[in-house]
């Protein structure tokens, strides 16, 4: 289960202690998500793919555009065109 936690400003999935996270920031209506982290227990679960599926459909949902400043979610969003609109 993904959780956003909009006070720290990033997605979370897994044990809360230590948990699978994407980091973003905003500004200006632009969401910058400039990390991805999935700790060693649960790798290998596709749980970035879910984060960054989780951020990107917030974005859309709240109308803003993105600038992934992270290699995962640049490579995720290049591999599949229809999150190439939100692009800032």
């Amino acid at each position: 289960m993904i959780r956003h936690n909009a006070e720290s400003g990033r997605f979370e999935a897994g044990d809360e202690s230590n948990p699978a996270h994407l980091d973003y920031r905003l500004a200006g209506g632009v969401m910058n998500i400039f990390h991805t982290e999935v700790p060693a227990e649960y790798q290998g679960q596709g749980l970035a793919g879910k984060l960054a599926t989780a951020a990107l459909g917030w974005a859309r949902e709240t109308g803003l555009k993105v600038h992934p400043t992270c290699s995962y979610v640049t490579g995720f969003i290049s591999k599949r065109p229809e999150y190439s609109d939100l692009l800032a």
